[in-house]
């Protein structure tokens, strides 16, 4: 006998309905908060930073991702503008939080004094795994799923829980976890950012170029598995390099149902190869005409330092091998 589906709902305050969607982002917003702030610690940077960023960030992404969601499905909002403001029913896009997130980050931090991609390098774990943990809001709301599965694939194949098997039953068929694929990937991707971040030849920025070569290529593959992908009208030249690059994953599944009327490429993926090749070409370009040169173990200063004791000066720390600290003191610019 199968369980019923789960309520969206964790609970309500008298006419107010607390959605399980808005929890989970919240719970993944303050975990990436932490996350950001033991590394702060790690050069000196008080937690005061990271958590403005958060109550500016976290509007910018939300702003960004609706607004990322809704462009490219107009249609279906043009008519009744105020579910354009129903975030909560789902519908927001990765890539436009992202780029919300971004647009903060580059003002806040320029109004801070900090080098921008020195802190967007610390930050940029918390985001990874703001993204692995928001994507259980996608389960909660049967979102975000992919074609069609057998139920022996989810229980024996994969050896998934009931509690996900059960909620992959979408109007009466089973559908891929890709909510699941993309969170374990991010969890991989942490894994291989909190390493790499601690290697002594990671120059600044390449932490999150780092990121964006990881997160796309996993979007990549994963969103061709799913049904509800965001999609336009391209070249048939792009549609079938796209498809090429993907085919050898036919060994395993096949591709979620694209409409042909609604598009033949779907956005997150066009977008993904842009993000890989442009993260790519970031890290080359950056080495050779000597713009990276700081490393991302060195010490974070900023243009606007606090007084300590009467001395116009910034106290940091410059982390070493082993992660430990040592204090470096810097004259104001």
């Amino acid at each position: 006998m199968k369980t019923l589906l789960l309520n969206p709902i964790a609970f309500s305050l008298g006419s107010i309905e607390v959605h399980w969607y808005g929890i989970i982002l919240g719970t993944a917003a303050l975990v990436g908060l932490l996350l950001a702030v033991q590394e702060g610690k790690r050069f000196g940077i008080k937690p005061d930073l990271f958590m403005d960023l958060l109550l500016l960030g976290v509007p910018s992404a939300i702003i960004g991702a609706r607004i990322y969601y809704v462009a490219f499905k107009w249609d279906d909002y043009k008519g009744n503008l105020i579910d354009v403001f129903k975030i909560w029913n789902g519908g927001i896009a990765i890539y436009g939080a992202i780029i919300g997130a971004f647009i903060c980050g580059f003002f806040y931090f320029r109004y801070k004094g900090y080098k921008f991609w020195r802190l967007v390098d610390i930050t940029i774990p918390g985001m990874l795994v703001g993204q692995m943990i928001g994507r259980w809001g996608n389960f909660m709301n049967q979102e975000a799923y992919g074609g069609e599965v057998s139920e022996d694939f989810l229980r024996n194949s994969l050896h998934l829980p009931s509690f996900i098997v059960d909620q992959m039953l979408v109007e009466g068929v089973y559908r891929h976890p890709a909510f699941l694929y993309e969170s374990i990937w991010s969890l991989v991707g942490l894994v291989v950012l909190f390493v790499l971040r601690r290697q002594r030849f990671l120059r600044a920025g390449e932490l999150t170029a780092t990121y964006f070569i990881w997160y796309s290529i996993g979007r990549f593959f994963i969103e061709a598995l799913r049904t509800d992908s965001l999609a336009f009208r391209g070249p048939s030249w792009l549609a079938s390099f796209i498809d090429g690059l993907w085919t050898p994953m036919e060994v395993l599944f096949k591709q979620g149902y694209l409409d042909p009327a609604y598009g033949n490429i779907r956005i997150s993926q066009a977008l993904a190869l842009i993000l890989i090749v442009g993260a790519i070409l970031f890290i080359i370009i950056r080495r050779k005409k000597g713009y990276a040169s700081a490393y991302y173990l060195d010490p974070v200063t900023t243009s606007k330092p606090e007084r300590n004791g009467g001395n116009d000066a910034t106290i940091t720390s410059i982390p070493d091998s082993k992660g430990t600290k040592k204090e470096n003191e810097n004259s104001k610019p």
